[in-house]
Protein backbone atom coordinates (compact mmCIF):
# COMPACT_ATOMS: atom_id res chain seq x y z
CA UNK A 1 0.00 0.00 0.00
CA UNK A 2 1.59 3.24 -1.16
CA UNK A 3 1.77 6.57 0.63
CA UNK A 4 0.26 8.09 -2.52
CA UNK A 5 -2.89 6.02 -1.98
CA UNK A 6 -3.18 7.11 1.65
CA UNK A 7 -2.67 10.80 0.86
CA UNK A 8 -5.07 10.76 -2.08
CA UNK A 9 -7.69 8.88 -0.08
CA UNK A 10 -7.38 11.33 2.82
CA UNK A 11 -7.90 14.30 0.49
CA UNK A 12 -10.97 12.66 -1.05
CA UNK A 13 -12.45 11.78 2.34
CA UNK A 14 -11.82 15.23 3.83
CA UNK A 15 -13.50 17.02 0.92
CA UNK A 16 -17.00 18.19 1.96
CA UNK A 17 -19.69 16.14 0.25
CA UNK A 18 -23.06 14.60 0.95
CA UNK A 19 -21.77 12.30 3.69
CA UNK A 20 -19.93 15.11 5.48
CA UNK A 21 -22.95 17.42 5.36
CA UNK A 22 -25.21 14.65 6.64
CA UNK A 23 -22.84 13.74 9.48
CA UNK A 24 -22.52 17.39 10.53
CA UNK A 25 -26.29 17.76 10.54
CA UNK A 26 -26.67 14.67 12.72
CA UNK A 27 -23.92 15.83 15.08
CA UNK A 28 -25.73 19.14 15.58
CA UNK A 29 -29.16 17.56 15.76
CA UNK A 30 -28.52 14.45 17.83
CA UNK A 31 -25.15 15.00 19.47
CA UNK A 32 -22.17 12.67 19.49
CA UNK A 33 -24.23 9.47 19.43
CA UNK A 34 -26.15 10.63 16.39
CA UNK A 35 -22.96 11.58 14.57
CA UNK A 36 -21.50 8.12 15.24
CA UNK A 37 -24.56 6.47 13.70
CA UNK A 38 -24.43 8.87 10.75
CA UNK A 39 -20.72 8.32 10.13
CA UNK A 40 -21.18 4.56 10.38
CA UNK A 41 -24.11 4.64 7.97
CA UNK A 42 -22.25 6.75 5.41
CA UNK A 43 -19.27 4.41 5.64
CA UNK A 44 -21.44 1.31 5.18
CA UNK A 45 -23.03 3.00 2.17
CA UNK A 46 -19.63 2.91 0.47
CA UNK A 47 -19.34 -0.89 0.76
CA UNK A 48 -21.69 -1.79 -2.13
CA UNK A 49 -19.80 0.58 -4.42
CA UNK A 50 -16.46 -0.99 -3.54
CA UNK A 51 -17.96 -4.44 -4.05
CA UNK A 52 -19.33 -3.32 -7.41
CA UNK A 53 -15.91 -2.03 -8.44
CA UNK A 54 -14.23 -5.29 -7.40
CA UNK A 55 -16.82 -7.39 -9.24
CA UNK A 56 -16.79 -5.14 -12.29
CA UNK A 57 -20.44 -4.16 -11.92
CA UNK A 58 -19.50 -0.49 -11.86
CA UNK A 59 -18.38 -0.86 -15.47
CA UNK A 60 -21.92 -1.92 -16.36
CA UNK A 61 -23.39 1.14 -14.65
CA UNK A 62 -20.84 3.31 -16.43
CA UNK A 63 -21.63 1.74 -19.80
CA UNK A 64 -25.40 1.69 -19.40
CA UNK A 65 -27.01 5.11 -19.68
CA UNK A 66 -30.31 3.77 -18.36
CA UNK A 67 -28.80 2.14 -15.25
CA UNK A 68 -26.72 5.20 -14.47
CA UNK A 69 -29.63 7.60 -14.97
CA UNK A 70 -32.04 5.58 -12.83
CA UNK A 71 -29.60 5.34 -9.94
CA UNK A 72 -28.61 8.98 -10.31
CA UNK A 73 -32.13 10.34 -10.13
CA UNK A 74 -33.00 8.08 -7.21
CA UNK A 75 -30.10 9.75 -5.42
CA UNK A 76 -31.25 13.21 -6.51
CA UNK A 77 -34.77 12.53 -5.25
CA UNK A 78 -33.45 11.36 -1.89
CA UNK A 79 -31.22 14.42 -1.46
CA UNK A 80 -34.14 16.70 -2.30
CA UNK A 81 -36.24 14.81 0.25
CA UNK A 82 -33.57 15.49 2.89
CA UNK A 83 -33.48 19.13 1.83
CA UNK A 84 -37.25 19.47 2.13
CA UNK A 85 -37.27 17.68 5.50
CA UNK A 86 -34.62 20.05 6.88
CA UNK A 87 -36.34 23.14 5.44
CA UNK A 88 -39.78 22.45 6.92
CA UNK A 89 -38.51 21.42 10.36
CA UNK A 90 -39.33 23.53 13.38
CA UNK A 91 -37.93 23.38 16.87
CA UNK A 92 -34.96 21.13 17.55
CA UNK A 93 -32.66 20.42 14.62
CA UNK A 94 -33.26 16.81 13.63
CA UNK A 95 -32.93 14.37 10.72
CA UNK A 96 -35.47 11.82 11.92
CA UNK A 97 -38.52 11.58 14.10
CA UNK A 98 -39.79 9.02 16.57
CA UNK A 99 -38.31 7.78 19.83
CA UNK A 100 -34.59 7.79 20.53
CA UNK A 101 -33.82 4.28 19.28
CA UNK A 102 -35.98 4.75 16.20
CA UNK A 103 -34.20 8.02 15.46
CA UNK A 104 -30.80 6.36 15.65
CA UNK A 105 -31.97 3.57 13.36
CA UNK A 106 -33.22 6.12 10.86
CA UNK A 107 -29.99 8.11 11.13
CA UNK A 108 -28.03 4.95 10.28
CA UNK A 109 -30.29 3.95 7.38
CA UNK A 110 -30.32 7.45 5.94
CA UNK A 111 -26.53 7.55 6.09
CA UNK A 112 -26.36 4.29 4.17
CA UNK A 113 -28.90 5.52 1.61
CA UNK A 114 -27.12 8.85 1.07
CA UNK A 115 -24.02 7.09 -0.29
CA UNK A 116 -25.75 4.02 -1.69
CA UNK A 117 -27.75 6.09 -4.19
CA UNK A 118 -24.73 7.93 -5.59
CA UNK A 119 -23.66 6.17 -8.83
CA UNK A 120 -20.56 8.35 -9.08
CA UNK A 121 -19.07 6.44 -6.15
CA UNK A 122 -19.04 3.14 -8.05
CA UNK A 123 -17.39 4.78 -11.02
CA UNK A 124 -14.94 6.58 -8.73
CA UNK A 125 -13.79 3.34 -7.11
CA UNK A 126 -13.62 1.60 -10.48
CA UNK A 127 -11.26 4.32 -11.71
CA UNK A 128 -9.47 4.99 -8.41
CA UNK A 129 -8.58 1.63 -6.89
CA UNK A 130 -6.92 -0.01 -9.93
CA UNK A 131 -4.35 2.81 -10.06
CA UNK A 132 -2.78 1.46 -6.87
CA UNK A 133 -2.80 -2.24 -7.76
CA UNK A 134 0.61 -3.84 -8.27
CA UNK A 135 1.30 -4.22 -11.96
CA UNK A 136 1.41 -7.80 -13.16
CA UNK A 137 -0.99 -9.04 -10.48
CA UNK A 138 -2.96 -11.95 -11.87
CA UNK A 139 -5.94 -11.42 -9.56
CA UNK A 140 -6.36 -7.78 -8.47
CA UNK A 141 -9.53 -8.44 -6.45
CA UNK A 142 -7.81 -9.15 -3.08
CA UNK A 143 -5.73 -5.96 -3.32
CA UNK A 144 -8.79 -3.92 -4.30
CA UNK A 145 -10.67 -5.32 -1.30
CA UNK A 146 -7.82 -4.33 1.04
CA UNK A 147 -7.56 -0.84 -0.46
CA UNK A 148 -11.32 -0.43 -0.27
CA UNK A 149 -11.28 -1.50 3.37
CA UNK A 150 -8.58 1.06 4.18
CA UNK A 151 -10.58 3.75 2.37
CA UNK A 152 -13.68 2.87 4.41
CA UNK A 153 -11.69 2.96 7.65
CA UNK A 154 -10.34 6.40 6.79
CA UNK A 155 -13.84 7.57 5.92
CA UNK A 156 -15.19 6.40 9.26
CA UNK A 157 -12.41 8.07 11.27
CA UNK A 158 -12.67 11.39 9.42
CA UNK A 159 -16.46 11.46 9.56
CA UNK A 160 -16.37 10.66 13.28
CA UNK A 161 -14.07 13.65 13.67
CA UNK A 162 -16.46 15.90 11.76
CA UNK A 163 -19.36 14.61 13.83
CA UNK A 164 -17.54 15.10 17.13
CA UNK A 165 -16.78 18.72 16.25
CA UNK A 166 -20.41 19.30 15.31
CA UNK A 167 -21.62 17.74 18.56
CA UNK A 168 -19.36 20.07 20.55
CA UNK A 169 -21.03 23.05 18.91
CA UNK A 170 -24.49 21.59 19.47
CA UNK A 171 -25.09 23.26 22.83
CA UNK A 172 -24.56 26.68 21.27
CA UNK A 173 -26.94 25.87 18.45
CA UNK A 174 -29.87 24.39 20.37
CA UNK A 175 -29.95 27.31 22.80
CA UNK A 176 -30.28 29.86 19.99
CA UNK A 177 -33.54 29.56 17.99
CA UNK A 178 -32.26 31.94 15.32
CA UNK A 179 -29.06 29.95 14.90
CA UNK A 180 -31.08 26.75 14.68
CA UNK A 181 -33.25 28.20 11.93
CA UNK A 182 -30.17 29.34 9.99
CA UNK A 183 -28.57 25.91 10.40
CA UNK A 184 -31.71 24.12 9.18
CA UNK A 185 -31.94 26.39 6.16
CA UNK A 186 -28.22 26.00 5.48
CA UNK A 187 -28.39 22.21 5.53
CA UNK A 188 -31.50 22.27 3.36
CA UNK A 189 -29.72 24.43 0.78
CA UNK A 190 -26.62 22.24 0.98
CA UNK A 191 -28.62 19.04 0.35
CA UNK A 192 -30.49 20.71 -2.52
CA UNK A 193 -27.22 21.92 -4.04
CA UNK A 194 -25.69 18.45 -3.79
CA UNK A 195 -28.81 17.03 -5.42
CA UNK A 196 -28.52 19.55 -8.27
CA UNK A 197 -24.85 18.70 -8.73
CA UNK A 198 -25.65 15.00 -8.89
CA UNK A 199 -28.47 15.68 -11.37
CA UNK A 200 -25.98 17.42 -13.67
CA UNK A 201 -23.37 14.65 -13.31
CA UNK A 202 -22.49 12.72 -16.42
CA UNK A 203 -20.94 9.33 -16.83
Amino acid sequence: MSIEFLITSLIVVLAPGTGVIYTLACGLGHGLRGSVFAATGCTLGILPHIAAAVLGLAAIVHASAVAFTLLKYAGVAYLLYLAWSAWRETGKLSVGGGDKETRMGRVLLRGITVNLLNPKLSIFFLAFLPQFIDSGTANPAPQMIVLGGVFMAMTLVVFLGYGALASLARVYVIEQPTVMMVMRRSFAVAFAALGARLALAER
